[in-house]
């Protein structure tokens, strides 16, 4: 008993952080059996938070157009342009079994029509405006690379061949229709009719792709499409037109998702986060009000270090940590309606660079997950995500090398929205990071 008070004290003095606690049979997890022994609770760790930001997010081949933008009050001017390469399902028109017959067809309309995915973040009872361009580049990476990024970007033309503004309806409805220019559906009608354009190379080298702009004036909102079921219809009959005939129609789809990307972008002047350094370094919750933030689309993510847990090796001869809880509490008035919280976040092992070395996982080799608590009360005490640790403590606190990792905290969705959220440091007046660690010795 006395070497077991001892134990506790040195530790409690080492560490300024310990509760004894009588946990009487404690069961470490199911590979283990039932150890009658005391337990050591330590829940005054230090936890260190920050804020960092990936170099870039692979954004291609997501299969979801993002548009809009909204002014965040507090992650700044949001924004997403998606680029596309259309390619259309036939390179003649119909001739009904006569070529002589294509002369008669002429040029009707031209629509886009984007499908709702079901995902929009922002305020959807303010009209959206978006704007359609041609690019005036091809949908081509960089060379050496097979990906678009949320940083990337094509040049393109001033002049809008489409536009639409309307009420967002991403669940109410499945689908919004643009009304295209009919100088550009002419134009391409009559490529198509000369057969100027009879391959795909041919008619990518006329039409090199297009990009749904949303206006920078009204738009509150950034809405999702379906990349694989949107489309773009091109509408010709006969001269003279019968009026019972319907007409034919050449379709245009996003044939090849790794050459639709969007670009998302944030202008963060005036933020807590306008000095967010580069991608290898970090920016301490000290100087961000005692706040962590994560944001998708973005590359913005949380960042955990433990500085003192390899101190715990010094407790016993011959100890262990068999369980670690950490609580991450959002902060309050930080979401809402427009800005949910996620149900989960993603949990990632990185260097003191941010570089990631893979997922968290637990003993058994599963991916670890920040689970939300959803369950309020008048203050909002209970919401937050609690993160099982416990085995990545112990192999941090047992590591014979000086090195460190940390925990890069993200949403499970990071390359295709912009949903984002704000958590207390273990320093916030309201919403503070807990960490409870169990301690055995034998």
């Amino acid at each position: 008993m006395h070497k077991f008070i001892l134990m506790l004290f040195f530790a409690v003095t080492i560490l300024s952080c310990g509760t004894d606690t009588d946990a009487g049979e404690f069961v470490v997890g199911s590979d283990y059996l039932a150890l009658n022994n005391k337990v050591v609770l330590i829940d005054t760790v230090t936890v260190d938070m920050s804020t960092i930001n990936f170099d870039s997010l692979v954004t291609s081949n997501q299969q979801r157009i993002l548009i809009g933008n909204y002014d965040d009050p507090i992650f700044g001017k949001i924004k997403s342009n998606s680029y596309f390469q259309v390619t259309p399902n036939t390179y003649s028109l119909n001739t009904g079994g006569s070529d002589t017959e294509t002369v008669n067809y002429v040029f009707d309309s031209i629509v886009m029509t984007l499908k709702y995915d079901n995902y929009y973040y922002g305020d959807t009872t303010k009209v959206q405006t978006f704007d359609i361009h041609r690019l005036t580049q091809k949908v081509k990476p960089n060379v050496d690379d097979k990906s678009f990024y949320n940083n990337s970007s094509l040049t393109y033309n001033d002049e809008s061949i489409g536009s639409i503004s309307y009420k967002p309806r991403p669940i109410e409805k499945d689908s919004i229709t643009i009304k295209m220019s009919d100088t550009f559906g002419s134009s391409l009608f009559q490529k198509m009719k000369k057969r100027e354009v009879t391959d795909f190379d041919s008619f990518t080298e006329y039409l090199k792709g297009l990009v749904v702009v949303p206006s920078t004036s009204n738009s509150s909102s950034v809405i999702g499409f379906n990349a694989a079921t949107s489309v773009i219809r091109l509408y010709y009959s006969k001269s003279p037109k019968d009026i019972d005939e319907e007409p034919y129609e050449v379709e245009f789809t996003i044939s090849d998702v790794t050459k639709q990307f969007n670009s998302i972008s944030s202008d963060k002047t005036g933020t807590l986060l306008q000095n967010l350094p580069a991608s290898n370094s970090k920016l301490s919750s000290s100087l961000t009000n005692r706040q962590g933030f994560i944001q998708s689309g973005t590359g913005v993510a949380c960042r955990i270090d433990f500085p003192n847990i390899k101190q715990l090796k010094y407790i016993a001869e011959k100890g262990a940590i068999v369980d670690a809880q950490l609580l991450l509490k959002p902060v309050n008035n930080s979401y809402s309606e427009q800005y949910p919280l996620a149900d989960s976040l993603k949990i990632y092992v990185a260097d003191n660079l941010n570089r990631m070395s893979g997922s968290l996982v637990n003993s058994a080799g599963a991916s670890v997950y920040g689970i939300l608590n959803k369950k309020t009360d008048e203050f909002n005490e209970n919401v937050g995500y609690t993160i099982p640790i416990g085995w990545f403590l112990q192999k941090e606190m047992w590591k014979q090398s000086d090195s460190r990792s940390s925990l890069i905290i993200t949403l499970p969705v990071i390359s295709k929205a912009v949903n984002r959220i704000v958590l207390g440091d273990q320093k916030h007046p309201n919403n503070k990071i807990q960490l409870k660690i169990y301690y055995i010795s034998y």
